[in-house]
């Protein structure tokens, strides 16, 4: 037997709880992809964009209503990233227990710092509508809309290292087109050099469109793949078909 068949008679070997997962994950992914897009490029993009602290105070103040759905958005995706963290461990053990969990361990170390991230947007939001009276909104505001978006920066080394890991485990196991792997590394180590960026580079937003490419690109390519394949391999697993399709060639 070689060691893709392997692994994909070890993952119907749990047949109900891995489709089960692996179905779980990608309805959590497809959900995030809408509340991210919706969060970050619909509403912190224009706050984070209006540039002095009196005009993020002004954006928030004019639309408290956008910015509390918006936190919300973010508290949603925190508890998505919990149950895809957990569904891609179930599925993808089989390849390798100790690979899969130390991915899930670093998405949920990225989890964790967004939980206090979506925290210190929640407070700045409740500061700059004056629902917390503090003596100066206006400078408190912007600090902790900074302390958000460093945070989620800094988790998102972490999730770089978890798209590492889960590449690296689609490319050995061969479970899943190697692309796929492939892209899902590349997307990785984007996070992780846009995070490097952030904290070495003295003038981030002389080269913050820059990155934005070569952040978003490959992640929104590799992870839409990884959210198509993991409705397949949870459609796979519960009919007993094999992943991928480099399971007949030897290891």
């Amino acid at each position: 037997m070689t060691t893709a068949t392997a692994t994909t008679a070890a993952i119907r070997g749990t047949d109900t709880p891995s489709a089960t997962a692996a179905l779980w994950a990608g309805i959590g992914y497809a959900i995030l992809f809408v509340a991210a897009i919706a969060a970050n490029f619909g509403v912190v993009t224009s706050i984070t964009a209006a540039g002095d602290p009196t005009a993020m105070v002004d954006a928030i103040a004019a639309d408290p209503t956008a910015f509390r759905f918006t936190v919300l958005a973010f508290g949603v995706i925190f508890v998505l990233d919990v149950v895809i963290a957990w569904g891609l461990h179930v599925l993808l053990r089989p390849t390798g227990e100790m690979r899969s969990l130390l991915a899930a361990w670093m998405r949920l170390a990225y989890t964790v710092l967004l939980g206090v991230a979506v925290g210190l947007m929640h407070l700045a939001g409740q500061v700059a509508t004056g629902a917390l009276p503090v003596t100066d909104a206006t400078g408190t505001t912007a600090l902790l809309m900074a302390g958000f978006d460093i945070t989620w920066i800094v988790g998102l080394a972490a999730f770089g290292v978890h798209l590492l890991v889960i590449g690296w485990i689609l490319v050995r196991s061969r479970v899943a087109p190697r692309i796929l792997g492939i892209g899902l590394m590349i997307a990785g180590a984007a996070y992780i050099a846009d995070t490097v960026a952030h904290l070495l580079v003295a003038d981030y937003t002389a080269i913050a469109d820059v990155m934005l490419a070569i952040v978003a690109v490959p992640s929104m390519l590799a992870e839409l793949g990884l959210t198509v394949w993991l409705f397949l391999a949870a459609r796979r697993v519960r009919t007993g078909r094999p992943l991928g399709r480099a399971y007949i060639v030897a290891a």
